[in-house]
């Protein structure tokens, strides 16, 4: 190379038949886990790769279940850590019991006859619990016999058979590597409303949960009625065919809410069977009434559906968005066969039952008058908000949105709402440009209790995070999977968080019901020990250069902690406002290691009992309350000074 050009020759990277690898199916699960299980996570998400260890495993008891070989299964998680499954089914054939646990692509799945319409059928699932589990252990119960396995990491430790008089079935622990699933617990409500949608999907099932029993007797039903955070304006209407079952009803809230399984997998994400019911439900009523547009006809609906499929087709190893077109290889489409059903069924049942039928017709009715009110406001908000430019105005868009459905990383799609200059700042210079997004407030939002939609119109603030959102006509469009209220830590803080999510409940509740919301949680103190120094002033363990000892504390506890820690004389900083948080500090608190609180909705939640206390105006009545439980706590000495 000529030194004249300043050419510095790049040395060659050896590249020999040593580079060359072959891996094991197991090797490759724990090399790359993100293609079986999506994402990991630390148990926070339902969506979490821990909660798809367990559905792995517990889909091949509800596939005996459904096989009718046993009808009760016990799951026990011990110090929300290490799992127990036991399911009362044929047991795993023994002669092929290792091979089941830890060979790829093997499975009596593919076999139609023993499983007709299994939840998995690429004999991936187990295996996969097995490669990712620190520890795993398999026991097949059948014929007289027992035999026993037990696994690290994926590699086989010992392997036992004897007699034995125990009931057949089988019997699997786990307990996930902390390796790769850092930090990680299994949330009690996570896990039992993963069971508990089992049960509506399998009438008859028995589960034994650390020792609660949960069952159905009503099915999707049940699950409505569980769900549900409104009242019903009518009965549940319940239909149930061969392959097919549905409930549905209507409340008074706006939007639509759609709970879907397939061969009694949850589909979080929907896919061909719940866009059939949409379709379908609202062209039968509206084909009973002779009139009225399918938008009015679905606000307010509240539905469940559950269908069978031989082999069915999910768009990913998760399992959460059904892909398949066909009922079965060859057969009925299921746009078609939903379709018919809901025809036959739904229309039977409203000329047999004239007051549910009258009962739509006039929840129809409202809704049509409110959308026909909207209409000029809604077109003029449409507009104003194209103007509005809102890459530019309120908006700091990222490049992966969740509605990039060949995107591998759509999943972490998120934005974050902020008020002020000051912190969308803060946030905008540290966040990760491919993956989260910004959306500045400015001051509070109004209080949307109690108005109608007219307002997400009227209202510049709403309309346009309306559009930031893209759920205008609900959550099909979705722009990002996680919407992040991020407000300061104090008193006006709360109120603009409390502001956002009555915006949420009121106009777009699956929003918070499908589990998209949550608050970010950002450190209170800083505490910083000015006396220890690292030596030779290395990088520090908040990443920065200097010598300083520093933790970050999102409660008095940690404080606390934090001091005894470090030594005497801390440095205390008090964060007040996002805005006081350095950008390069911010980058620590929404990376790979941030704080989320997820925003949850439950049967007991009464949606507009709840909006009326707590943003409603009876001021004096949570007045009075604050007075009678306000706890005012002894002096005491400081144990630290705020810098």
């Amino acid at each position: 190379m000529s030194e004249e050009n300043n050419i510095i020759p790049q040395e060659t990277v050896q590249y020999d038949d040593d580079n060359i690898r072959t891996l094991t199916g197991l090797e490759h699960i724990r090399l790359r886990p993100g293609m079986y299980i999506g994402r990991l996570g630390d148990g926070a998400s339902p969506e979490d790769g821990i909660y798809v260890l367990l559905k792995e495993v517990f889909d091949n008891s509800i596939d005996e279940f459904k096989m009718r070989a046993g009808d009760r299964i016990e799951v026990s998680v011990d110090d929300n850590l290490r799992v127990t499954v036991r399911d009362y089914g044929r047991g795993i054939p023994q002669g092929k019991l290792i091979e089941s646990v830890s060979i790829l692509n093997t499975s009596g799945k593919f076999d139609s006859k023993a499983f007709k319409k299994s939840i998995g059928l690429n004999g991936v699932g187990v295996k996969a619990v097995n490669a990712l589990s620190k520890r795993f252990e398999v026991t097949s119960y059948r014929d007289g016999k027992v035999r026993h396995a037990v696994f690290a990491q994926g590699q086989l430790v010992s392997d036992t058979t004897e007699p034995s008089q125990d009931e057949n079935g089988t019997y699997i622990y786990f307990e996930p590597d902390e390796q790769l699933f850092k930090n990680y617990q299994f949330h009690d409500e996570i896990v039992e409303n993963m069971l508990r949608n089992y049960t509506y999907l399998n009438i008859g099932l028995t589960i034994m949960y650390n020792g609660r029993r949960i069952l159905s007797r009503h099915g999707l039903q049940d699950l409505l009625k569980d769900r549900m955070t409104n009242d019903a304006l009518y009965p549940i209407i319940h239909l149930q065919g061969d392959d097919i079952e549905i409930a549905f009803t209507h409340a008074n809230q706006y939007g639509e809410e759609y709970h879907s399984f397939v061969n009694g997998q949850h589909t979080t994400q929907g896919g061909t069977h719940q866009s059939a019911f949409k379709e379908h439900i609202a062209r039968t009523i509206k084909e009973f009434f002779g009139k009225y547009e399918y938008g009015d006809i679905r606000t307010g609906i509240v539905a469940a559906i559950a269908i069978n499929v031989e082999e069915p087709v999910f768009e990913s190893q998760t399992k959460i968005k059904l892909g398949s077109t066909q009922m079965a290889p060859d057969g009925e489409s299921i746009n078609k066969y939903v379709g018919d059903f809901i025809k036959q069924q739904v229309d039977n049942y409203l000329h047999i039952h004239q007051d549910v039928a009258e009962v739509i017709e006039g929840k129809i009715k409202e809704s049509e008058r409110e959308r026909k009110a909207m209409a000029g406001v809604t077109k003029l908000a449409r507009e104003r908000a194209k103007k509005a430019n809102l890459h530019n105005r309120k908006l700091r868009d990222c490049r992966i949105h969740f509605s990039d459905t060949k995107n591998d990383r759509k999943e972490e799609s998120c934005i974050f709402i902020t008020e002020g200059d000051s912190a969308s700042g803060s946030i905008t210079k540290s966040r990760d440009v491919n993956t989260q997004a910004v959306f500045s407030l400015r001051g509070k939002p109004l209080n949307s209790f109690g108005l109608t939609k007219k307002v997400v119109y009227e209202n510049e603030e709403f309309n346009l995070l309306q559009a930031a959102l893209d759920i205008e006509e609900g959550l099909d469009t979705l722009r990002y999977n996680k919407v992040i209220v991020a407000t300061d830590a104090d008193v006006d803080g709360m109120h603009i968080r409390l502001l956002i999510i009555t915006f949420f409940l009121q106009f777009f509740p699956e929003l918070i019901k499908k589990g998209h919301v949550y608050v970010l949680q950002t450190p209170l103190f800083r505490v910083r020990n000015r006396r220890t120094k690292i030596k030779n002033k290395q990088i520090r363990d908040d990443g920065k250069k200097g010598d300083f000892l520093t933790r970050y504390c999102y409660s008095d506890e940690e404080r606390i902690k934090a001091i005894q820690e470090l030594g005497p004389d801390p440095e205390i900083t008090r964060f007040k406002g996002l805005g006081e948080i350095s950008p390069e500090e911010f980058a620590g608190f929404i990376g790979p290691d941030i704080r989320l609180e997820q925003v949850t909705l439950n049967k007991n939640d009464q949606v507009q009992k709840l909006l009326e206390y707590y943003m409603g105006k009876n001021t004096m009545e949570r007045q009075n309350f604050i007075i009678d439980n306000l706890v005012i706590e002894e002096d005491k000495p400081e144990d630290y000074d705020y810098e």
